[in-house]
């Protein structure tokens, strides 16, 4: 199928090698909305971002540049930041976005995370308005494996314009989404709680961040975080849980794990209201914490808190 037929959200990718080629891919597909008079947003790495502006010259006046790696550090927040650009352009018409959230370098649990966001935005924006946005890979730097699933989660290849031929479709995030996350260590910090366990749960969370080296707000953010997850399981996952903690290379990591299931993979990634309950544990979780990872099937649901020492 032909692009010029499709509607709605266009997801596509972008494979490059080296600095030249992605200017080659990526200034002509920003410079035809700039031509075009469609709002633009680039989320990409700042050295990246310095390239494509500089060449773009007084075009770069037309264009919102975003740093990706403060936006993407927890990709669970990209897809917020999408929906709070196509709603301040609403009823401008068309608009467009380039966002590379997976880059040579990121750990392998935020690889991981990097492309389930890319499978969940076919879900987030579809049957929305008619916008595209283009997601660039380096060849050069990037593992095969990596590749592999972006051809998998973006249905249409650039700049051939044609349907993706390994396209897994929406479900491949539900997926994804849906299966548990890696087993956890055995030396890990065990703790069971159910109502009334709050305070000590805290007071738990606290005594290995101290012993952990986290102090200060990174601590006090990780405490909030695991006390609103914890909160959510005794209301909504069956009134009782399990916590988690164990350290990882230079990371601490608290899970918590109840045996309810959420049905909306796009859990925490809204434009939440702070007054509604719905949504909003993970949401706050997603910014306070440096990653954060859910998943939930019929083995329950399991949230990772990510802080990096």
């Amino acid at each position: 199928m032909s692009l010029t037929s499709l509607t709605g959200f266009r997801h596509e990718v972008a494979f490059y090698r080296g600095m030249q080629d992605l200017a080659d891919q990526v200034l002509p597909f920003v410079r035809e909305g700039v031509q075009r008079r469609e709002p633009v947003l680039v989320a990409m790495l700042p050295e990246r971002l310095d390239v494509l502006e500089r060449a773009l010259g007084d075009d770069a006046l037309r264009v919102d540049f975003v740093d990706m790696s403060e936006l993407g550090a927890n990709p669970a927040c990209i897809i917020p930041e999408w929906r709070r650009f196509l709603e301040d352009n609403e009823g401008t018409g068309q608009v467009r976005g380039v966002g590379e959230p997976v880059w040579p370098g990121r750990r392998q649990v935020e690889l991981a995370e990097a492309q389930l966001h890319e499978g969940l935005l076919n879900l987030a924006f579809d049957g929305g308005p008619a916008w595209r946005l283009l997601c660039p890979y380096d060849l050069t730097a990037l593992p095969v494996e990596v590749v592999e699933e972006a051809r998998r989660s973006h249905p249409v290849v650039h700049p051939e314009t044609v349907r993706a031929t390994t396209y897994a479709g929406d479900h491949h995030a539900v997926q994804i989404f849906s299966s548990p996350l890696t087993p956890h260590p055995e030396d890990a910090t065990v703790v069971a709680f159910g109502p009334g366990d709050l305070a000590v749960m805290r007071k738990v969370v606290r005594r290995v961040c101290e012993a952990g080296r986290l102090g200060g707000d990174t601590a006090d953010d990780l405490v909030l975080a695991a006390h609103e997850l914890v909160a959510n399981s005794v209301r909504h996952g069956g009134g009782a849980g399990v916590l988690r903690i164990w350290d990882e290379p230079g990371a601490l990591v608290v899970e918590v794990q109840d045996t309810g299931r959420i049905d909306d993979p796009l859990v925490g990634r809204g434009l939440v209201d702070l007054a509604e309950e719905a949504g909003r544990g993970i949401w706050m979780a997603n910014q306070l914490c440096d990653l954060v990872q859910v998943r939930s099937g019929e083995f329950g649901t399991q949230v990772r808190l990510y802080s990096w020492l």
